[in-house]
């Protein structure tokens, strides 16, 4: 009998070193360089996609198995923003990348990396953001407008700036602040979805660990533009007929995951997932015990979608450990990520 809760411990760890490698959309390298080394350390085969993204295979499958392989989808680009314009005040005009909030970004310490002049520290802020000065603070409605990047550099005007080689294009990385709790709680910006690429890297350590070869072809793929909608379009190998995403969970009102339980998610926006899937997915977490919760998400899209908008013809299913707070200062457990875990080890047979 497997002890899964082992596990726990071995995924917070990886995850916590991931979410350390800054990387939204569109600067993933160092971090897809890394998923790429560890993956490789468990005695799986990895190679780099052409977007930027790692297959993994993870389980080479019989000869039959090859021909009804299935692909886990998880991503490790993050959330993040770019520099559109320097301000004539030495401050920095943001757009966001993909679903970043200005609510949820004002007071973060950031790091700003330039094409070609190295890392500058910073923090975003609301624009005149003392409240002993400002008397709309309050008021002030936070958008991508209104708030900025101040520099910890001694700048006055946007020329001071740009000699330090600061440009619009050059992305901002925010602090993802880290923290596993005595209690096994972990929060951190990004846990969508470093969270899951470590559980991945856990079922990896499950099957090395415990000698399983299942009989299907078993392959991983993370992706490096889920946030923008396209991470999951491509880099399907052949042989695969289904594809799940390993995703982050929904917490939140009118649901009924929480943090310590897996999520089977059987509706998002873009509309219900295989019923086949869903209903394998629900009988494997009562195999194996994992506590899960069957959720339909109202605002939500997934890897395995851009599979299948592609035009690939797969069956197609979402799981993940439950978050709360998703785009913002987000939380989950090791107990969430174990039970996404048991799922996979008792649905991939």
């Amino acid at each position: 009998m497997v002890d899964f809760s082992a596990y726990g411990d071995f995924i917070a760890e990886k995850a916590a070193a991931l979410l350390n490698i800054d990387s939204p959309t569109g600067y993933t390298a160092e971090a897809a360089a890394w998923v790429r080394k560890e993956f490789e350390s468990l005695g799986c085969t990895a190679v780099m996609t052409g977007k930027g993204g790692v297959l993994v295979t993870l389980n080479e499958g019989t000869s039959a198995g090859k021909e009804n392989g299935i692909l886990l989808e998880a991503h490790c680009d993050t959330l993040g923003g770019m520099v559109a314009s320097v301000k004539g005040n030495g401050r920095l005009q943001l757009t966001n990348i993909g679903g970043m909030n200005a609510n949820n970004a004002e007071t973060e310490n950031v790091r700003v990396v330039t094409k070609f002049n190295g890392v500058y520290e910073g923090t975003c802020q609301l624009a005149n953001a003392s409240i002993h000065v400002n008397g709309k603070y309050g008021e002030t409605p936070r958008n991508w407008d209104t708030v900025e990047i101040v520099l910890d550099e001694d700048v006055k005007i946007a020329d001071d700036v740009k000699k330090l080689g600061i440009s619009t294009g050059d992305f901002v990385c925010f602090e993802p602040n880290t923290r596993i709790t005595k209690t096994g709680y972990i929060k951190s910006r990004f846990l969508d979805d470093k969270l899951s690429v470590a559980i991945l890297m856990g079922y990896a350590k499950y099957l090395k660990d415990n000698g399983i070869s299942p009989e299907r072809a078993v392959y991983g793929h993370v992706t490096v533009y889920e946030e923008v909608g396209h991470g999951g379009s491509s880099s399907v190998p052949a042989g695969v007929t289904e594809a799940i995403s390993v995703d982050m969970g929904c917490v939140g009102d009118g649901l009924t995951c929480t943090e310590r339980q897996v999520s089977i998610c059987a509706k998002d926006s873009r509309g219900p997932y295989s019923y086949d899937v869903v209903k394998g997915l629900v009988e494997a977490a009562k195999a194996t015990g994992a506590d899960y919760a069957v959720d339909v998400y109202p605002f939500y899209g997934s890897d395995v979608e851009a599979t299948l908008s592609a035009g690939y013809d797969i069956k197609h299913g979402l799981i993940g450990p439950g978050v709360y707070a998703s785009h913002g200062y987000e939380r989950s457990h090791k107990d969430g990520a174990v039970n996404t875990l048991k799922v996979l080890a008792g649905y991939i047979k």
